[in-house]
């Protein structure tokens, strides 16, 4: 019996956060789906991954023969509504794609993984999957970031690796959450990596979340993120940084939170507070916490160290 727990669905469900997938297709439901695309079976590893044409009574029945998951004969719709159009809509999915101009609704209609995507997913858990998804992400639209296009047209662009931009909402916040990316990172954590960077549009603007997984902190689709978080291989640091135009820094309370989000983390963990200009930092002044850092954009060469035996870097959590 394969426990619903199964690494591939854990795995599958990263891949669906990386891709950018809304929430309500941060499931198991759509883990399996994606899993029944790829044909990945239990013990079959991401690198060889296949791309069957599949209808929806079929991706179920691999759901119950591979991994021992039954759903009732009426959620077919539900499957068909709430995730194989999201996955057709995110471009990560083909409809029909052996005869497009099959009747919609037929009962011999199919979806394939697109190409692309099925390129990128195979090189899951490979050294190469970080690089791989960045330049994924720089040519394919994310379904999370099309909706908030529907929204909002004038969205921030936002570089997260050379040459590659993801785009973000507008807004102050947003403003200083690029500057983060883009001028604090380089100066303060050079050659890392963005793992995350929140959009108040789109609560996962950017995330890599089998990155984080592989960092030893299981990604939790409801906990309260930090606004960007960095990861330094030659450090083996995770910086989180919170984004404070109109909400609080990285106080006690938040520090906690924080360190209980990215408990068993293997790498060490650094606060960081970001403020736009001095003017905000001394409205809080008074409630950042102590072994953390601040980093202010209108001076970005600078920051500015809370206490401690070090200038940057992680303390040990008594």
């Amino acid at each position: 019996m394969i426990n619903k727990r199964h690494k591939h669905i854990t795995e599958a469900n990263q891949v669906l956060i990386s891709l950018g997938l809304p929430r309500a297709q941060q499931n198991e439901r759509s883990a399996l789906c994606l899993l029944a695309l790829l044909n990945l079976t239990p013990r079959k590893k991401w690198s060889k991954a296949e791309k069957p044409l599949m209808g929806i009574t079929p991706i179920m029945d691999w759901m119950r023969e591979h991994y021992q998951k039954e759903y009732a004969p009426n959620t077919r719709e539900t499957i068909r509504r709430q995730t194989m159009h999201q996955f057709v809509n995110a471009g990560i999915t083909l409809y029909n794609p052996d005869k497009p101009d099959r009747p919609v609704n037929s009962p011999k209609a199919v979806y394939q993984i697109e190409a692309d995507t099925f390129e990128l997913l195979r090189c899951f858990g490979a050294r190469e999957w970080h690089e791989k998804l960045t330049g994924f992400l720089d040519q394919h639209e994310t379904l999370a970031a099309k909706y908030a296009n529907e929204r909002e047209q004038n969205r921030v662009p936002v570089q997260i690796a050379q040459g590659k931009k993801i785009t973000i909402s507008p807004g102050e916040h947003s403003e200083l959450i690029r500057r983060i990316i883009e001028d604090f990172g380089p100066r303060f954590a050079p050659n890392s990596v963005l793992v995350y960077a929140g959009d108040t549009g789109d609560k996962w603007g950017y995330f890599d979340a089998a990155l984080l997984a592989k960092l030893g902190v299981d990604v939790d689709p409801h906990g309260k993120m930090p606004d960007v978080v960095f990861y330094c291989n030659q450090r083996n640091w995770l910086l989180v940084v919170e984004s404070v135009t109109s909400h609080g820094p990285v106080d006690s309370k938040r520090h906690t939170e924080l360190a209980q989000l990215f408990t068993g983390a293997k790498a060490g963990l650094v606060y960081v507070t970001a403020f736009p200009d001095r003017s905000v930092m001394a409205h809080y002044l008074g409630e950042i916490a102590w072994e953390t850092e601040v980093w202010i954009a209108e001076a970005p060469s600078h920051l500015i160290h809370f206490n401690g035996e070090r200038f940057l870097g992680p303390y040990k959590t008594p």
